[in-house]
């Protein structure tokens, strides 16, 4: 961002906070919601991986305010305009690079280009300001591991073990992991882990699948589930063939994997409204989360 001495007005600081719904007050909600796709091969290599994410906005504020958006300073649409020395230093460092973006018509684009601040009027409903795309590389948030063991011609044991890969100050929220099993599973019988509080398995056999639902995980913690498996007949060939992929879903407030920001939010042209409330809020949610086993 620009300072005073350059005759631009510094944005102020946004504040984080949880939505406060109810209250008679001056609010102003940004969202950025990332939804996060991954198919890993069956040694964990990650063979695809891909963001969609939107930013949206939520006014409570009085009038017809613009509002204005700063982004993240090394932001860049597409690889072609990017320098090439710009991809050292740490991944905070490291330019944020989208393969597309798409802006509502009603966003004012005149400093974007410069500075990466978006002017609009916000309606009332909620408003999706920006829709992007982008394949560049991330962290996937979670790794799976599958074991698959023989226990004789009419059984099997499964050991599924997830790791959280993001820090532990952030927790992700019901977290549900799936499975397909071979189509001759007649009974499962599950091994759960100690000291998960909220945490179920079943065998769901209507849609012939394992199902292990936690409701939290913190982050650097990993967690593990066995299966017990019996079959009504012997498989033909590796039992591989006839089970997953495993996925996941889940949902991890305060994570954006694309490390696109939302630096500051403030009222372009005052008129009345002397300081709202402005909250600046990350979600991450799996969109295909895949691990072939």
């Amino acid at each position: 961002m620009s300072s005073k001495e350059d005759g631009k007005e510094e944005a102020p600081p946004v504040t984080e906070s949880a939505e406060r719904r109810g209250r008679k007050r001056d609010e102003l909600f940004v969202n950025i919601i990332e939804k996060i796709s991954v198919t890993f091969s069956s040694t964990g290599c990650v063979l695809t991986s891909e963001i969609d994410g939107t930013i949206q906005t939520k006014s409570y504020l009085t009038g017809n305010q613009e509002i204005a958006l700063a982004l993240s300073d090394k932001l860049y649409i597409g690889k072609g305009g990017l320098p090439n020395n710009d991809y050292s230093g740490s991944s905070r460092m490291r330019p944020v690079i989208l393969d597309d973006c798409h802006f509502h018509e009603s966003v004012r684009m005149d400093r974007f280009d410069v500075d990466r601040i978006l002017s609009l009027v916000p309606p009332d409903e909620e408003f999706a300001v920006m829709n992007y795309r982008t394949t560049q590389e991330f962290k996937p948030p979670f790794i799976i591991n599958t074991l698959i063991e023989e226990a004789g011609s009419l059984e099997a044991e499964v050991i599924l073990k997830i790791r959280a890969e993001f820090p532990s100050i952030i927790t992700a929220n019901t977290v549900l992991v799936q499975m397909p099993l071979p189509a001759c599973t007649t009974r499962v019988n599950f091994d759960l882990e100690r000291g998960i509080v909220e945490q179920n398995a079943d065998f769901n056999e209507s849609q012939g699948r394992l199902e292990w639902s936690v409701e939290k995980i913190v982050g650097g913690s990993e967690h593990s589930l066995r299966a017990k498996l019996k079959f009504s007949q012997e498989l033909d060939g590796n039992i591989s063939k006839e089970a997953g992929p495993v996925s996941m879903t889940f949902t991890i407030p305060n994570y954006n994997p694309s490390r696109l920001e939302v630096k500051s939010v403030w009222i372009a042209k005052k008129t009345g409204i002397s300081n709202p409330y402005r909250w600046v809020r990350y979600v991450t949610q799996a969109n295909s989360y895949v691990a072939h086993v």
